[in-house]
């Protein structure tokens, strides 16, 4: 096992994105008032609690929810009637949607009704439940397929599908309804939100409109669909790790393991995110559900309630037999399981009857089993929403849960898949570099291209392996494995080559610390010389390379080059310490290396010495120019990789006030 994960890789960050010193959690049931109830299971769920009268009883909210009310309150009294929440899963936003029924007063003298927005069955149900639990004193009614309100309810729930249906529509007046309350508000620029808004007079702002509020934990649009559209202001907003912080959601520990899946050649959907069956393809395979297993087992094992996000129906099955084979209790949820058995399984899962839940897009949104404490993402996505949803399902507190284990299984590309880190604003491949970092929201990015530089620090390259003899000749690095040091007579090269002959045989080496080849090292160091002179009619003709030595290793072999160069070469040519090298570059040094385009941009004299041209220009004639281009080529790899980071940062961002039109 503990191969496996070395193999797989695990990165806890429980302490990176908590507070220092934070208290274990504890239930905190003083914080909610005491009622009687047939449920004696302990829950961190407020909107649990059994029946209540508005009037007769309060229920005591969590502190952030009563600010969060207050906070839409304070924009009403302002004149702003649009209104976003945003809250990560988990923070109880159907208590605060039944608490707004209550607070906001009525419109006008016959406007007292409030209409709940949903897009999903099972949503539709739950807050039904809720409003009928909150208000008992009060009509709820539902709007759902073959369920009809009769429009004379006090309170209506309605899915968004059913609603736009028909004339369906027709039988609510809207100057009866003071509020339209609308769960995962992310949707509501769609065009049935829409055209139910519309109706409703709140697709536009007036004196005599209702109050429209949207509530969602992922408050962004991956189609271009703009949610100013449909709502003016941000009043409030509290993500994840605020959550975490004061104890209010399950802490997280994030994995992320290659699941070397190929996603480069997997098509797009109208939305932006991978279009499913071409998805599917690519990730339901017998490798790839190996290894996603194996990556269970080897970090996740010792959980009780995992919950696995796959493609498809048919990825859905294949990874669940694949489970099966590994001899765990794996069992599927998919929009064809029947209803009876659907419930049966849920039941089953939150009783921890078995330990591994498969599911395909159903329980990605308003599904509540707090019990989860491994979420296996099987399904990559280019959605931030997505992802935030998937993860979301295991952060709700539950008695005897410590944390949330998120096994992110990431795939091998680079066409902007979104992975774990993304959601703390860094590149998707970071966690995997960075398992150490302290702080993953303020992380800066190592090694990234700010194009501040000079032309000779953007030209300068890596120095040669190290070594213990040092060289007071400017050798000039011109290749991975290539060095040359030159003089007005000719040069000298040092070349790392393949031993066809095996001209050395060494014996494993003590020194670790040295460059010597090994038994398992078939290479040699070279030294050849090229020595140039003119013709009678003053053409320059240079020799063939003449081989001066061979060496096991790059020490002796720049030994053997520097005793050769002392003879050969003058040494205001080759020494690094001439005092010209430490002069302005030359008007002509200059002209040659513009013309030469090393950069981006004039290179001016003040730029760089005598020394660094003279460099620059000996890389350039010895094929320097393609090492060059490459080089610049990944500058701009890694400006383009902050761009993306910082494009990420700026999609996760939610700010309080005027939401884009």
């Amino acid at each position: 096992m503990n191969v496996f994960r070395r193999r797989l890789g695990h990165i806890p960050i429980l302490d990176i994105i908590t507070r220092a010193n934070r208290p274990h959690w504890r239930l905190a049931f003083h914080r909610y008032g005491r009622f009687n109830s047939t449920n004696s299971r302990p829950t961190t769920e407020p909107s649990t609690e059994p029946a209540r009268s508005f009037e007769s009883s309060k229920l005591v909210l969590r502190d952030y929810q009563e600010e969060c009310i207050q906070s839409v309150l304070k924009y009403l009294d302002e004149g702003h009637k649009r209104l976003g929440i945003s809250l990560a899963t988990g923070a109880g936003k159907t208590v605060i949607f039944t608490e707004l029924i209550g607070r906001i007063p009525s419109r006008n003298e016959i406007g007292d009704k409030t209409l709940i927005i949903v897009h999903r069955k099972e949503l539709v149900e739950q807050a039904a439940q809720h409003c009928r639990r909150a208000y008992p004193d009060r009509t709820v009614e539902i709007e759902m397929g073959h369920s009809h309100a009769s429009g004379a309810g006090d309170i209506i729930v309605a899915s968004v599908q059913t609603l736009t249906r028909g004339n369906r529509l027709a039988k609510f007046n809207p100057k009866r309804f003071k509020l339209v309350l609308v769960d995962e508000a992310h949707h509501i620029v769609a065009s049935s939100y829409r055209e139910a808004l519309k109706h409703f007079g709140v697709d536009e702002t007036s004196a005599d409109s209702p109050v429209l509020v949207g509530v969602s934990a992922t408050f962004s649009r991956s189609d271009g669909l703009k949610l100013g559209a449909a709502i003016d202001h941000i009043v409030y907003h509290k993500d994840y790790i605020d959550m975490i912080d004061d104890n209010w959601l399950a802490n997280a520990v994030f994995t992320t393991v290659c699941s070397e899946a190929n996603l480069s050649k997997v098509k797009k959907d109208s939305f932006g995110d991978f279009a499913i069956g071409s998805l599917s393809k690519a990730v339901n395979t017998e490798n790839v559900n190996n290894i996603t297993v194996r990556a269970w087992l080897a970090n996740a094992q010792d959980r009780k309630s995992t919950l696995v996000f796959c493609v498809d129906v048919a990825h859905t099955k294949a990874l669940t037999e694949t489970f099966r084979s590994y001899g765990i209790d794996a069992r599927y949820i998919t929009a064809k399981t029947p209803k009876e058995v659907r419930m049966e399984q849920l039941r089953a899962f939150r009783n921890r009857e078995y330990p591994v839940l498969l599911n395909c897009g159903l329980f990605t949104e308003g599904t509540d089993i707090p019990n989860i404490d491994c979420v296996l993402l099987a399904r990559p996505t280019r959605s931030r929403n997505l992802l935030i949803q998937m993860i979301g399902r295991g952060l709700r507190l539950y008695p005897g849960k410590e944390d949330c284990h998120i096994i992110d299984m990431v795939a091998t590309l680079n066409t902007g898949v979104l992975s774990t880190p993304t959601l703390f604003g860094l590149h998707p491949d970071e966690v995997l570099q960075k398992a150490k970092a302290k702080d993953l929201r303020d992380v800066p990015l190592e090694g990234t291209a700010t194009g501040t530089g000079t032309p000779a620090e953007e030209g300068t390259e890596e120095p040669p392996p190290p070594r213990t003899t040092q060289t007071p000749h400017v050798w000039v690095r011109v290749g991975d494995a290539r060095y040359i040091l030159s003089d007005a007579s000719g040069w000298l090269t040092i070349d790392k080559e393949e031993d066809t002959g095996r001209a050395y045989r060494p014996q494993p080496n003590p020194d670790p610390t040295s460059t010597a080849n090994t038994p398992d090292d078939p290479y040699i160091f070279t030294v050849r010389h090229v020595a140039k002179f003119k013709n009678s009619d003053d053409s320059v003709t240079h020799t063939r390379p003449r081989l001066i030595a061979t060496a096991p290793d790059f020490e002796t072999a720049l030994r053997a080059a520097d005793t050769f160069a002392t003879s050969e070469f003058e040494e205001r040519y080759i020494s690094v310490f001439q005092p010209w090298r430490q002069l302005p570059a030359t008007e002509a040094q200059v002209r040659f290396l513009n013309k030469s385009k090393v950069r981006h941009g004039l290179i001016h004299r003040k730029h760089l010495t005598r020394g660094q041209a003279a460099d620059l220009i000996t890389k350039l004639k010895f094929g320097g120019k393609q090492r060059f281009a490459a080089r610049r080529a990944e500058r701009l790899s890694e400006l383009r990789r902050q761009e993306e980071v910082e494009e990420l940062r700026r999609q996760g961002a939610v700010r309080v006030g005027p939401v884009e039109i």
